[in-house]
This record gives structure tokens, C-alpha cells and sequence, in this order.
């Protein structure tokens, strides 16, 4: 999330200075690095009448070229907060910068369509989705986001779309379930099972603000990575994890999970104590969902159990 005191401090210093240098290192190792981007990058634009609201400055494009991001999913509850748009401004910026967008756009075609990308010699196809809110949703000459109502199953646009990709693997990167919950809820696990059957290489989901555990396949929620938001001191959203997943052969290798402090504005690894209740918590919501957790040089690797 880029906007409002993330956006402030974006305005008034470089963009390099809200990351730590050894972060955005880890992050460049990926071939292809893919985010959720919770807000709009525009100046133009009002905002809606809802509670929170998000708008980046321009140079928010600035801190996701420093990262190496090369696509980003849109299908989120902020990506309209300043209209349509604010969102077609988004979609330019994002474009001038060589990053592709997934999950939102200028009608429901567009909004559906996958990103396909191109690294190591391989094709990763990027399929966005979120379930709310529904007043977001794309229309057929209206712009929005690919919204698909997950507590009634996968839709069929979105079973047909990863059967339609040519690509060596696909990945599904849904906006799913509430905020601030510590496990996936049971709609969101059988979604999930729904679209890895459908041929989804990975699923790697978010909104909850907190990082979830990790089943064969899934990433039930990444959690969060850059924010001003409260800190919950029983959830500790202020402590997240960096996902590194190794694709070959058509599936998911190896899953590796780097261990972060997200302090105001600013994140760095996470340290000592972090760390270690980064390592217990993540261990035990993998253990839940039938994976194991090794500490490996300062990341924990997920494995079957």
C-alpha cells in the first residue's frame, strides 16, 4: 500500500529510502517479482465516500522499478477508491514503467485477461481476482476489477481463462476473504482447491494483512509488505514474510519464505525476536495445512509433511 503516509513519504524523499537495501536484493533474486498493488498510482481523481481510501503519488512507479516489480494485480477493494479515472491513470503509469497489471482495466475483458511473462525461458501467465467489493466489478464497457464471488466457488470465466493460457505455468493471485484474520477461512481453502484442480501452478492469495500458512500450491495469504497501517499487537501485521517460489517442470519446486519487519513506512528483515515469532507462528499454520517449515540461513523453506 503506496498511499497516504507511504505516499507522503514517497513525495518528499527517494524511493529507495522506504526499503531496505538488503530487501529489495532478495526481492531482485526472483526471475519475475509480482505484488498486489493496494491502491491507485494518480493524481487524478476524488475519492469515494468509504472509509479508507489509498492514492499513491507518481513516484510510487519509482519505488516498484527499485524493487524490479514486473506485474502487478489490481483486483482489490482499492483499486477504484478515486474512480475510474484514477484507475486508467494507474494502468498508463504502470504501462510506461514495463510493468504489466492483471485483475483490473477499462472494461470486463480486460479486466480478466492474463499478463503473460517471460523469464528464464519460460511463460508464467498471471491471472488477477477479487471478491469485493462487488460494486467494483468491470462491465462490459465499464472499467473495474475481475471480481468473482469465491463463497460461491471458482467462476467459470476464471476456470476457462487458466484453461485457455498458453504458458509453461499460471499463477491465480485472488484478494480474498476478510481483514485481519490469521488462517484462511474455509471458503477461501476450498477456492483455493478449485483452482489449483482447474490448473493453477500456484495460488497466492491476500487481504487478510496477515501472512497465512502454505498448503502444496498455495500461498493462502502473503500478508503485507509496505504500509502505515495500525499494528494489532495479537496478529502482528507488522511482521510478514517474502515469498520466493521455484516453478519448474510445469509446478511448484521449492517455497521459501523470507522473514520481515514492516515498521512505519519502512521495511527492513526481521531480527532476533522478530524472527523468531515470524519462524513459531508461520510453522504452526503450516502444520495445519499438512506442510513443514525448516529454518534455512535465515528462511524457512516450506516442505510436505
Amino acid at each position: 500500500m503506496l498511499g497516504r503516509m507511504v505516499g507522503e513519504e514517497l513525495a518528499s524523499a527517494r524511493a529507495s529510502a522506504l526499503v531496505a537495501p538488503e530487501v529489495v536484493e532478495i526481492a531482485r533474486e526472483a526471475d519475475l517479482l509480482v505484488l498486489n498493488l493496494e491502491c491507485c498510482i494518480a493524481e487524478q481523481g476524488a475519492p469515494r465516500p468509504k472509509v479508507f481510501t489509498f492514492r499513491a503519488p507518481p513516484a510510487a512507479v519509482d519505488l516498484l522499478v527499485h524493487l524490479g516489480v514486473d506485474c502487478v494485480t489490481l483486483a482489490n477493494n482499492h483499486a477504484l477508491d478515486y474512480g475510474p479515472d484514477a484507475l486508467a491513470e494507474t494502468l498508463e503509469r504502470l504501462s510506461g514503467a514495463g510493468i504489466a497489471a492483471v485483475g483490473a482495466g477499462a472494461s470486463l475483458e480486460e479486466a480478466r485477461c492474463a499478463a503473460v511473462l517471460e523469464a528464464d525461458g519460460g511463460r508464467l501467465a498471471v491471472l488477477g481476482a477479487g471478491d469485493h467489493p462487488e460494486d467494483f466489478a468491470a462491465g462490459t464497457a465499464r472499467p473495474g476489477i475481475a471480481y468473482a464471488d469465491f463463497e460461491r466457488g471458482v467462476p467459470t470465466w476464471l476456470v476457462e481463462t487458466i484453461w485457455a493460457t498458453q504458458s509453461d505455468a499460471v499463477l491465480v493471485t485472488p484478494h480474498w476473504g476478510p481483514n485481519m484474520t490469521s488462517a484462511p477461512l474455509a471458503y477461501v481453502r476450498a477456492a483455493a482447491r478449485e483452482l489449483r484442480a482447474a490448473g493453477a501452478t500456484l495460488v497466492a492469495g491476500h487481504s487478510a494483512h496477515v501472512f497465512h500458512g502454505v498448503a502444496p500450491g498455495i500461498l493462502f495469504d502473503l500478508g503485507d509488505f509496505l504500509d502505515d497501517y495500525a499494528v494489532d499487537p495479537g496478529l502482528r501485521n507488522d511482521l510478514g514474510l517474502l515469498f520466493l517460489v521455484d516453478l519448474r517442470h510445469r509446478g511448484v519446486e521449492r517455497i521459501e519464505a523470507v522473514p520481515l519487519k514492516l515498521e512505519y513506512c519502512f521495511t527492513r528483515l526481521a531480527r532476533g525476536e522478530e524472527a523468531a515469532w515470524i519462524r513459531q507462528r508461520f510453522t504452526r499454520a503450516c502444520a495445519e495445512l499438512g506442510t513443514s517449515v525448516v529454518a534455512e540461513g535465515g528462511r524457512l523453506v516450506v516442505g510436505a509433511r
